[in-house]
């Protein structure tokens, strides 16, 4: 439902397994500042592979690396165009969020959020190059889906009513879809082979995993939780499995995984649980194999039973995601629930002609306005 907690903490809405690698850049835009700590009225970063590798806030105001390597191989310049390509980013979210406010009949009161999100997944080859495979441009506003690229067939998208104008207008501009095509199947590409080839050595630096089996109490007196917890592994792919008698237990049996997520130190966990009776005395176990670091772990289950009126041990060890990712998730939820965003209802949307009405760099064809035509 929201856009940072779909595309950041999933993986950015481009899956990536041992056979493909993904660029992707998510901007979020707040309409005034929220004053919560580590929250930014505006936020860009660059991901490979759901690695944070770039950042910008309007606070820093300046487009810093997030990986040695980034520092070590792109020169200086490369940094002070970007820094300018995030300060006209920024300026023209403002101007937008603005436009769609008013649009909207939306008052100043509440908080409304502009989000932005493109990249580009790509297959590897025998020889080590990654060539394309999908690309992602979508936009969002105050937590839901408003529009995105087509890049099959090089239309905009309209994912409500209320953005059937702007999808028009986006349509009828034919240098901003050439450009966004080609963007992602090429220019994107192109860069994220650079940057796979520029942080090969650390992106190599494989990470064995820790593993965990404990069980933790539920709502029930009769049933606990067991929960089989993979952290701190780099690459991201794992296979985990919890048997039961030697039985790999399914969906069918009720078996809950979070998916893989990352870790606030660039690695990755994965949790898998399901409920069972406090008196079950079947052997339980969990499998993990980590094939990057060659490493197969099996824990078996000692039956050790939490206390009924006790607490759960399962914050202590399992780790936070992704740091500002995961503050902003959990702050969009809140916002949402107190009522702060998506005021006005959908109502007030009608008329909506595009959040992209003014001339010169906030015309919509911001890729190609900035001094860089691309967000690398």
């Amino acid at each position: 439902m929201y856009f940072i907690a779909v595309f950041v903490l999933l993986g950015t809405g481009l899956t990536v397994n041992s056979e493909k690698h993904s660029l992707s850049y998510i901007y979020t835009a707040f309409s005034k500042p929220v004053e919560l700590p580590g929250i930014h009225e505006f936020t860009a970063m660059g991901l490979l592979d759901s690695k944070m590798i770039d950042y910008y806030d309007s606070d820093l105001q300046k487009k810093v690396p997030k990986q040695p390597w980034m520092r070590e191989r792109l020169p200086p310049d490369y940094w002070e165009k970007g820094t300018q390509s995030r300060l006209s980013k920024q300026q023209w979210f403002k101007v937008n969020i603005d436009i769609l406010k008013k649009r909207m009949n939306q008052t100043d009161n509440d908080v409304h959020i502009l989000q932005w999100m493109h990249g580009c997944e790509g297959e590897t080859r025998p020889d080590g190059s990654v060539t394309f495979s999908r690309g992602v441009d979508m936009y969002n506003y105050d937590g839901r889906d408003f529009l995105s690229f087509d890049d099959t067939n090089a239309v905009w998208v309209a994912s409500t009513d209320i953005a059937v104008p702007t999808k028009r207008k986006w349509d009828g501009v034919q240098v901003l879809k050439e450009y966004t095509k080609g963007y992602l199947e090429n220019e994107c590409i192109d860069w994220l082979n650079k940057f796979m080839t520029y942080g090969q050595k650390q992106l190599q630096a494989a990470s064995p995993p820790d593993v965990y089996v404990f069980a933790t109490n539920t709502k029930t007196e009769t049933t606990v939780m067991l929960t089989c917890l993979a952290t701190g592994f780099y690459p991201k792919d794992i296979i985990l499995e919890i048997k039961r008698n030697n039985r790999i237990l399914t969906k069918e049996d009720g078996l809950l995984t979070s998916g893989v997520r990352p870790n606030e130190d660039d690695t990755y966990q994965r949790r898998d649980s399901v409920e069972i009776l406090r008196s079950d005395v079947a052997s339980y176990r969990c499998e993990v194999t980590h094939r990057a670091t060659n490493v197969y772990v099996e824990k078996v289950w000692d039956h050790k039973l939490p206390d009924t009126a006790g607490g759960d041990i399962i914050g202590i060890i399992a780790g936070v995601t992704g740091g500002l990712v995961a503050i902003m998730g959990v702050l969009l939820v809140f916002l949402y629930k107190k009522g702060k965003i998506g005021g006005g209802g959908p109502n007030n949307h009608q008329g909506v002609k595009t959040p992209l009405d003014s001339g010169g760099c906030n015309s919509g064809v911001f890729t190609v306005c900035d001094n860089i035509p691309s967000e690398v």
